[in-house]
């Protein structure tokens, strides 16, 4: 398991790692002027790194492509092939994503979600593809590597008894 392999996963589902970083500098802009697309794509790269990220990402694009291939039992397979709104299973796997750099990530998340900027909504404009979960999971991506850019803001706001 590594790095290499989910971006080529993610590759072969047609998202770049450069898509997701210009989703985070939307994210990121308003908040550091001096932020880069590099910046950008060192987060999203730092994120995928995780192990449990990795994971996260092996098991969503899994099940796509066994719904792609109508390998699942069902209902499930109906439930996929409908992406039917109810289902937020997915939007549940892509928590985990969001809560590797805390309550920000949610927040963003959240927002991607409902807004499904860039490639999230290429994807979710999936045509004969089924991307019930890596939507979402882009997104989730996405939001965690803006969250760790603001954690690492070093013009953050400090407090008296700050350490």
């Amino acid at each position: 398991m590594s790095y290499e392999i989910v971006e080529a996963m993610l590759a072969r589902r047609g998202v770049q790692i450069e898509a997701i970083a210009e989703i985070v500098y939307q994210l990121q802009k308003g908040y550091h002027p001096e932020l880069t697309m590099d910046d950008c794509v060192i987060s999203v790269k730092s994120v995928l790194q995780k192990r449990e990220v990795q994971y996260t990402l092996y098991t969503g694009i899994a099940l796509d492509e066994l719904a792609e291939k109508r390998l699942l039992p069902q209902p499930l397979q109906a439930i996929m092939e409908a992406d039917e709104s109810l289902y937020g299973v997915d939007e549940t796997l892509a928590l985990g994503i969001t809560h590797v750099f805390g309550m920000i990530g949610l927040t963003s998340f959240g927002y991607l979600d409902k807004e499904k900027i860039g490639v999230i909504h290429d994807l979710n404009e999936h045509g004969s593809a089924i991307h019930v979960f890596l939507d979402d999971l882009v997104a989730g991506l996405a939001a965690a590597a803006s969250a760790r850019i603001a954690h690492k803001n070093i013009k953050a706001k400090q407090y008296p008894g700050d350490v």
